[in-house]
């Protein structure tokens, strides 16, 4: 539910602040007071494309802010906008409500905020669509759409579910035969292209390079290359630090550490026995290194063959880095890669057959769930045509017919890439949406002949059918938030005090915001607000009116006389009987 919205600098609106209550808010004033910018705010709100234009003129900037809370909403929907405020690290405010602002610069792009973080008019519209549902003159231009009107019949028979499985049984039945399509086309080159890569792929595999392998043989050969040099180093260093044999007349680095340590042992002093524990230390490295030394040594070719080997090695390997990449883990990589695409090259007659298998598989099951999605729209189609003309009874068209129409949308032969065989042998086009063309028909009077909503309806009639539509198909989105922007237009008298009806009624499980002209209507609302100039150029502001306040203002809507007695007494009238017939 909305229960605030503050406005600044936007169009005829200085500064001003309305807060909404449950049930229906009523939003009335002069022609040109600036009602239009409350719902173009709403807009804003919603995600809407910003125009600069908007901001008041003298203004840098105009802001919108908008206060929801979600306690009327079910469980589930509350889990959905919980994780839209997570995902975009937006936080409620400390009463449970989220705070959501559009900023609209003179110059610069505009901002979207929510929960008091930044994020972009998209995010901020995805949130707010899910509570927002706005209705203006362009949406009953949307409603003469054709998937305007197969979405509204899809809320209604609920076939979300089927939709989604339609959905991705023609994406998989797409991709398969597209690859299909693509390996016949192409089976010479896609030959070629796998022969190219059972070739390299052999010529790898004979190498049989390991990890790192190029980078190991590059310092083995460097060692190689110095083998005299690194043994008479190594064997000197080992010498000079063991000399082992009893021979030599000089004592190693050992020995000499090693007595040391015994004459330092042999005091009290504890300064020089604790300089005997660092010679401990120094003689374990010593005796390491020496083992390493030793080791290192012992390992050391005793003649340059092995030389020979390793650079006949480098030779192989380098044979592949000029080929498939520059060192031997990217050669691998690429082997690897090459596998994979190698796998999916399968031009043989067998794999060919199991695609084609594959194909006529999907196109079986793609077939089923359109017909079930169809299926479940006509029948749908009538409840809801049924519904709406009675719901049309009761705005003072008791005679008006609507028709809901659900035909099979004919592929022109099977080379349309959508053509799609159905189990009852007719060759439909298997479009994102379904195979379905849905056309809402329209009649004002029964024995008219009932023609497309878009050629047979007059603006007030569009108005009504669009209310009637959303007053049957409510129950899909109880404890949202519905704006209605002058849906009332080109209607009066007995079909003015109908709308206000249809309108209380929806209240009961919606929070209604309507804009209108028609006392008729406004009487039946719980929240009256006024939007009136006041002030200098042309500023305008939003007041609660209550009591003799809003039997003045139902008495301007009725004949322009809020100050005349007679005027009075016809709007209290008429509010008393609104409000007599609600309670």
């Amino acid at each position: 539910m909305l229960t605030e919205i503050r406005i600044e600098s936007l169009g005829a609106i200085s500064a001003a602040v309305g807060e909404f209550g449950r049930g229906l808010t009523v939003l009335t004033g002069e022609t040109g007071a600036g009602k239009t910018m409350v719902v173009t705010g709403l807009h804003l709100l919603g995600g809407a494309r910003a125009d600069a234009t908007r901001v008041r003129s003298g203004a840098d900037r105009a802001v919108v802010e908008g206060r929801f809370t979600t306690t009327d909403l079910d469980e589930a929907m509350c889990a959905q906008l919980d994780e839209m405020l997570e995902a975009s690290g937006a936080e409620r405010d400390e009463d449970g409500s989220v705070i959501a602002l559009r900023s609209v610069s003179r110059d610069g792009p505009s901002r979207a905020y929510l929960g008091g973080r930044s994020v972009p008019a998209k995010s901020l519209g995805d949130f707010t669509t899910e509570l927002l549902t706005l209705h203006g003159q362009n949406d009953q231009l949307r409603l003469m759409r054709p998937e305007e009107q197969r979405g509204a019949l899809d809320r209604f028979a609920g076939t979300a579910a089927a939709l989604e499985r339609y959905r991705k049984l023609r994406d998989a039945w797409l991709t398969a035969r597209g690859d299909l399509v693509d390996r016949r086309n192409r089976a010479r080159e896609l030959a070629q292209e796998a022969d190219r890569l059972k070739f390299a792929l052999n010529e790898i595999d004979t190498v049989d390079p390991r990890p790192g392998e190029d980078d190991a043989l590059v310092a083995d050969i460097l060692r190689l290359s110095e083998l005299d040099t690194l043994r008479e180093a190594a064997a000197s260093a080992r010498e000079a630090l063991s000399a082992e044999d009893p021979d030599e007349s000089a004592p190693g680095a050992a020995d000499c550490v090693g007595r040391g340590r015994a004459a330092l042992e042999s005091t009290d002093d504890a300064t020089l026995r604790s300089l005997a524990a660092q010679l401990d230390e120094a003689l374990t490295v010593i005796n390491e290194v020496a083992r390493e030394l030793g080791g290192f040594l012992d390992e050391l070719p005793v003649d340059a063959s092995a030389l020979e080997s390793k650079l006949a090695r480098q030779a192989e390997l380098r044979t592949l880095t000029r080929k498939y990449a520059s060192d031997i883990d990217g050669v691998l990589r690429w082997a690897d890669e090459s596998r994979q695409r190698l796998a999916q090259l399968d031009v043989s007659e067998e794999g060919l057959a199991a695609l084609e298998r594959r194909v006529d598989e999907l196109a079986h099951e793609l077939a089923d769930a359109a017909t079930d999605l169809s299926s479940r729209r006509r029948k749908a189609a009538k409840r809801l045509a049924k519904e709406v003309t009675a719901e049309l009874g009761g705005l003072a068209m008791a005679n008006a017919e609507f028709t809901i129409d659900v035909t099979i949308d004919q592929a022109a032969d099977r080379d349309d890439p959508a053509a799609l065989a159905l189990p009852s042998g007719e060759l439909a086009r298997a479009g994102a949406d379904g195979i379905d063309q849905v056309e809402f028909g329209f009649a004002a009077h029964r024995g008219m002949t009932v023609l497309p909503l878009a050629k047979s309806a007059s603006g007030g009639e569009l108005s009504r059918v669009m209310l009637a539509l959303e007053v049957v198909l409510a129950a899909s989105a109880a404890g949202t938030t519905m704006v209605f922007d002058e849906v009332d237009a080109g209607v009066g008298g007995r079909a003015a005090v109908q709308i206000g009806r249809r309108l209380a009624r929806l209240a009961r499980t919606h929070q209604v915001i309507v804009v209108t002209h028609l006392p008729q209507v406004a009487a039946y609302a719980d929240v009256h607000l006024v939007v009136h100039s006041a002030g200098p150029r042309g500023t305008s502001v939003v007041r609660r009116v209550t009591d003799d306040d809003r039997v003045a203002e139902l008495a301007r809507m009725l004949a322009g006389l809020g100050d005349s007695d007679t005027g009075r007494a016809h709007a209290r009238e008429l509010l008393d009987a609104a409000q007599s017939e609600k309670a």
